[in-house]
């Protein structure tokens, strides 16, 4: 009896219970998962259909592009860095690859493979004069997609003959390439396109390289203090380079991925679609200061803009009203992210 009584009096005090939001404020994704459970019960019980096979599959539709840029912006937010050329990027590589796939009348696939090098050397070319000057990458990123736009709004009329191309499922290898980034399959009803299986695949990815790699490693030391980072032997450089590829290859994703279904491109102004992406990426726990991203975040950020925007629509609702709503979200997740900051001193990983 006494030898229990030493045994129980050598145990270690157990550690102090954190209070719920205090658990919380050290996942700042889990605000996300939450808002997202509120407006789907909200816009599910206003229209019903949301709710549906087929309003699923509208809603993961929007909500696979959102998110694979999402994905992209987010990790380059972890490592300290913007890239509002993203957006323009995917409408550029997508000109390029509908040019050469239509009035050049090359392959399909030689036009992907021209149009995803030109987009990793204007990626290149961003991380380096980030690296090289020291602007910030909002401001160099903005440059390149004023650029971008300026180029390939004014440019494809003079080179295609026209501000549209459109018959591209006659180029050759338009099938296999059909059958990778525009195929579909039916489901009870709903249509639900390739595109979410690049978007799941992509996040679980970049995940997986952000939590377990160290180029993870590199990125969230980067992102807490490039000054710490370089002094402790990470390569800032290339992975700021490597980061800014990773970003310019998500871009012609989303370009190839909305080409390929439509068979046409047509050059349209882009700049805003960037803005959508830090948004995403924002609400769903990436800090704008750096140093944390949740993957599963941005992920579940895209689904609630998905679902804001398409209930928005099935409500008869103004669509601007869904901006407002991503606004109001925007902030709450700004105001979350400053209290986060603090608390993630004591536990910078979660």
């Amino acid at each position: 009896m006494t030898a229990d009584r030493l045994v129980f009096a050598r145990r270690p005090a157990p550690p102090p219970r954190q209070r719920l939001l205090d658990r919380v404020l050290v996942r700042p994704s889990l605000p996300a998962v939450l808002g997202l459970v509120v407006v789907v019960l909200v816009f599910g019980l206003r229209v019903p259909e949301l709710l549906s096979v087929g309003g699923l599959a509208g809603v993961l539709d929007a909500a696979a592009l959102l998110g694979i840029g999402g994905v992209a912006v987010g990790l380059l937010l972890v490592g300290g860095h913007f890239d509002l050329s993203i957006g323009t990027l995917a409408v550029s590589s997508a000109v390029l690859t509908g040019i050469l796939a239509g009035p050049a009348e090359w392959g399909v696939w030689p036009a992907l493979a021209t149009s995803l090098a030109a987009v990793l050397v204007v990626g290149l070319v961003n991380g380096w004069l980030v690296v090289r000057t020291g602007l910030p990458s909002f401001l160099v990123t903005l440059a390149t997609a004023l650029v971008l736009q300026g180029v390939t709004v004014a440019g494809m009329p003079l080179v295609a003959g026209a501000p549209r191309v459109s018959g591209l499922d006659e180029a050759p290898g338009w099938a296999s390439a059909s059958a990778l980034f525009g195929s579909t399959a039916e489901v009870g009803g709903g249509v639900f396109s390739v595109a979410l299986l690049w978007w799941v695949a992509l996040t679980a990815g970049a995940g997986w390289l952000l939590w377990h790699t160290r180029f993870g490693n590199a990125v969230l030391s980067m992102g807490g203090s490039r000054t710490a980072a370089r002094e402790l032997g990470v390569p800032v450089p290339r992975t700021t380079l490597v980061l800014y590829a990773l970003t310019a290859a998500a871009a012609w994703l989303l370009g190839t991925l909305t080409l390929v279904p439509a068979a046409s491109v047509a050059a349209t102004p882009s700049l805003a679609t960037a803005i959508d992406f830090v948004v995403v990426a924002v609400i769903g726990g990436c800090l704008l200061t750096g140093g944390y991203g949740s993957m599963a975040g941005a992920a579940a950020g895209a689904l609630l803009y998905a679902v804001a925007r398409q209930g928005v629509e099935l409500s008869g609702w103004d669509p601007r009203w869904s901006q407002a709503l991503l606004g109001v979200l925007l902030l709450v997740a700004l105001l979350v992210s400053g209290v986060v900051r603090g608390r993630l001193r004591a536990a910078p990983r979660s």
